[in-house]
């Protein structure tokens, strides 16, 4: 399938799934969360869905449950949304690349300040 399709594809189902999750989902387990990216396999069966939580490790576990108990209405939602053949199954992962990003500015942000009191 084209890589051109199946990036589309997971731009929209990250927009829709962003809407879903503050729109539709009611489970107070869900805290503060941002879609991040969305990965789809080339034959559409398979969407990895990276999000991004705001708050203490708990907060995120807790979260990622009611998502994953969530994951059948979120689907049937998706296929409501997107017209596909088959709509995808949904794994959802951290992203981590926000936290490494702000471990890398705060280490820089260190050196800067030693070489000035140097």
């Amino acid at each position: 399938m084209s890589k051109v399709r199946v990036s589309r594809v997971g731009e929209q189902m990250k927009k829709e799934l962003s809407q879903i999750i503050q729109r539709e989902l009611k489970d107070p387990r869900i805290g503060f969360l941002t879609v991040t990216g969305v990965e789809v396999s080339g034959d559409l069966q398979l969407a990895k869905v990276f999000i991004s939580v705001l708050g203490s490790e708990e907060q995120k576990v807790n979260t990622l449950i009611a998502l994953s108990k969530a994951k059948g209405f979120i689907r049937s939602e998706m296929g409501k949304r997107i017209r596909l053949r088959h709509t995808p199954d949904l794994i959802f992962k951290f992203d981590e690349s926000i936290e490494y990003g702000n471990r890398i500015e705060s280490l820089l942000q260190q050196i800067n300040r030693k070489d000035e009191e140097e």
